[in-house]
């Protein structure tokens, strides 16, 4: 198995998010095309020779948002626990394929965006000029009116980032590790959450200051993969291109 992975998985698409309205604390529910696209990622990304190891999951985090949570469920990865919104305590008739415990933080919730809840980054800029501030607005550098600032998520996220390497990846490298390893113990992490939040978390993984504006983008329904270089905890990287690999059984 590689070394230890963070996937990374945005919601699928709502109507905000197509139409670039800024969406934090607002419920919405996911487009039908939302839905169809979530689902063929699954298809497509999810199994014992694809990308995401159902068994080789350690821990799920996912974000209180709705969205966030029914693009977990829409990825059919074949959860023994329950979903912790569910208050089914069964999944009758389901393909058990990971252990892996589900956990809801709020560590990793879209950013706040306070008072440009529901804008689009244009009207945002408008309502700045007209109140006489700066137009030329970036959220990687100024925050948002009444929300959070880039200082508040690098905070949060960086509590994260440390718990996912002391809990779930370190000590879980080499040949040996992963659910198929001597000791099969599982060792990638995926979490499921928004654009802005996940951007900022694969730019703290690597140690980029979000002032510096990470210039990564993720669209919704995406999947991206964080893991290291060298085979170090000390050398945390972005994969390119995810890391597809298709074992092929030596001879």
């Amino acid at each position: 198995m590689p070394d230890p992975r963070v996937f990374i998985v945005r919601h699928g698409e709502t109507e905000w998010s197509l139409n670039g309205r800024h969406t934090g604390t607002t419920e919405l529910a996911l487009t039908a095309n939302g839905e169809k696209r979530v689902r063929a990622t699954g298809k497509a990304l999810v199994g014992d020779d694809r990308l995401i190891v159902p068994g080789n999951l350690a821990h799920i985090y996912v974000s209180p948002r709705r969205r966030a949570q029914h693009t977990l469920e829409l990825l059919d990865l074949g959860c023994r626990e329950r979903y912790p919104w569910k208050s089914d305590p069964s999944h009758p008739g389901l393909d058990f394929r990971t252990n892996a415990h589900i956990e809801v933080v709020p560590a990793i919730r879209e950013w706040d965006y306070g008072d440009y809840e529901g804008l689009t980054s244009a009207q945002i800029r408008s309502s700045r000029a007209e109140r006489g501030l700066p137009s030329d607005w970036d959220i990687w550098r100024d925050g948002c009116e009444g929300g959070e600032s880039p200082e508040d998520v690098t905070q949060r996220l960086d509590a994260l980032i440390a718990e996912i390497k002391e809990k779930w990846h370190k000590g879980r490298f080499g040949k040996g590790s992963g659910w198929k390893g001597e000791e099969g113990v599982p060792n990638d992490v995926l979490i499921v959450a928004h654009g802005h939040i996940l951007r900022s978390f694969a730019a703290r993984w690597i140690g980029k200051p979000l002032e510096d504006n990470p210039s990564l983008i993720l669209e919704a329904g995406g999947v991206g993969t964080l893991s290291y270089e060298h085979h170090s905890i000390d050398e945390p990287a972005i994969l390119l291109g995810g890391a597809f690999v298709v074992d092929v059984a030596e001879k």
